[in-house]
């Protein structure tokens, strides 16, 4: 163990970092940032010919059980190349976390997730809170053979 840092030691005197004699690196070390990669898509996206799109407040898009939302993003689109750039933060939440607001966004892809979530809820409802169907169809009148309401009304009202 001694020897080692003697070794050390020595080794650590011996290395000189600049100065005038100093060894050169033999290559540069280069830091790539991201706002490269931000510029190189931004001109992919300018050659497609992307267009901002002003004004939109929420983009959501439906995964199986989740929902991917951003808030105020910023949307690009190309609609001749078929590309939507969405960009922001994006938030992941359930979809029954955000289901009275977004039911207007559901397109028929989502409906099936939709019946499941019900089917879900039902169960985990318990028997003792579902609702009680009573049958009040004995407000309802029967239909006497022969009348229609129109005429009934008619009688009333000359009555």
């Amino acid at each position: 163990m001694q020897m080692n840092r003697e070794k050390l030691m020595t080794m650590a005197t011996a290395v000189r970092t600049g100065g005038k004699g100093s060894v050169r690196r033999k290559k540069k070390a280069v830091h790539k940032t991201t706002t490269t990669d931000d510029k190189r898509l931004q001109s992919t996206l300018k050659r497609i010919g992307v267009n901002a799109i002003p004004s939109i407040e929420e983009v959501n898009i439906f995964k199986d059980d989740s929902v991917i939302q951003f808030i105020n993003p910023k949307v690009q689109a190309s609609i001749a190349a078929n590309t939507w750039v969405v960009s922001g933060s994006p938030q992941t939440k359930k979809l029954q976390d955000l289901l009275p607001g977004i039911i207007n966004q559901l397109g028929t892809d989502n409906l099936d997730n939709l019946k499941r979530l019900a089917a879900q809820f039902q169960k985990q409802m318990p028997a003792a809170a579902a609702p009680v169907s009573d049958d009040d169809d004995d407000d309802v009148p029967e239909l006497v053979a022969g009348e229609t309401f129109e005429a009934a009304a008619s009688e009333g009202q000359t009555a």
